[in-house]
């Protein structure tokens, strides 16, 4: 049975804290005796004994012995050994702290992996609503319903996709998933097909353009995951009857993705959070959000070595950048 990535990383860790911990210890101990030895050696006095019988002293009693005045030598034990157990436990604090970081990391992992999956399924989920609201109004007027039963096994399958994305990425340890590059146009395609009931339930249009074909690092549905994030987010936060704009062009080796909404802007004061996560302003849009889409973008883009932006951002409306490098 082989031993997983995180059992290693621990067992690697903890050899570490083993050794500098040792090696710490032996420094301190033998640092303390050092001072110790010279202390005595420097405050002891030689005392002779009583005279050789022969009388020749030229080689000295043999009874001489090193005297130590404890008066003397009693202040530096005490202090030495104060100074000890607070170096003992400096490195000992330092041993623990250094021991539940892998723990501390795993939390951290596991907290981001159920937000990102939470953030990544409710789109779906809601635009799955939709559908299924859709389905029953047009069932109860006796409308055809084929094309919206089509739509519900694609978004079903979306989010089947999504799932084993998060799952490959949480094995990966967050490295950049094997993938075909994606085409733009049929991602992005997909992302408004998925937003679109939630555009039409907030009264919102969803306006999209590609300037031709353009291959990118990205597998397919990551590059959907990362539209469908800016076009909830868009859609969110713009009045009824207007529209979002979505465009897709190449500047030299990358390519760049506009979606611009038509909302009361960014505050200056949210511009720099406004990709942490859990961050959200005082406009916080139509539906409740918790501020994960947009960092969620940010990790991804930069994990594929892109990069998102607020181009620009007035009482008009914001314009997010996101830019991804072609396929070679």
């Amino acid at each position: 049975m082989t031993d997983s990535p995180d059992q290693r990383r621990v067992r690697r860790s903890a050899r570490q804290i083993a050794l500098w911990t040792g090696i710490a210890s032996a420094v301190v101990l033998a640092g303390g005796v050092a001072i110790l030895i010279a202390v005595i050696l420097l405050t002891a006095r030689t005392e002779s004994g009583p005279p050789a019988p022969d009388g020749d002293d030229r080689h000295g009693s043999p009874f001489d012995h090193i005297v130590v005045d404890v008066d003397r030598v009693l202040p530096w034990v005490v202090a030495l050994g104060i100074v000890g157990v607070l170096l003992l436990g400096l490195v000992a604090w330092f041993a623990a702290r250094q021991a539940v970081a892998p723990l501390g990391e795993a939390l951290r992992v596991q907290r981001n992996f159920l937000a990102d999956a939470s953030h990544e399924l409710r789109t779906p989920l809601t635009a799955l609503t939709s559908r299924v609201q859709i389905l029953q109004r047009r069932n109860a007027r006796g409308e055809p319903i084929d094309d919206t039963l089509d739509k519900l096994r694609r978004d079903t399958s979306a989010m089947d996709e999504i799932l084993t994305e998060l799952l490959l990425a949480a094995q990966a340890d967050s490295a950049p998933a094997n993938g075909e590059p994606a085409d733009v146009g049929p991602a992005l395609a997909a992302a408004v097909d998925t937003v679109r009931p939630i555009a039409e339930e907030a009264g919102v249009a969803i306006d999209s353009s590609v300037a031709g074909r353009m291959d990118v690092v990205v597998p397919a549905v990551t590059l959907t995951r990362l539209c469908v994030a800016l076009l909830d987010n868009a859609v969110q936060h713009s009045p009824r009857g207007a529209a979002v704009v979505v465009t897709a062009d190449h500047e030299g080796r990358h390519m760049e993705l506009r979606v611009a909404d038509s909302g009361s802007g960014i505050a200056s004061a949210d511009r720099e959070r406004v990709f942490e996560r859990f961050a959200r302003g005082a406009d916080t849009g139509r539906r409740r959000g918790f501020g994960l889409g947009l960092a969620l973008v940010q990790d991804v883009a930069n994990r594929y070595g892109g990069s998102v932006e607020i181009e620009t951002t007035s009482a008009a409306g914001t314009t997010f950048l996101l830019t991804l490098p072609l396929a070679r």
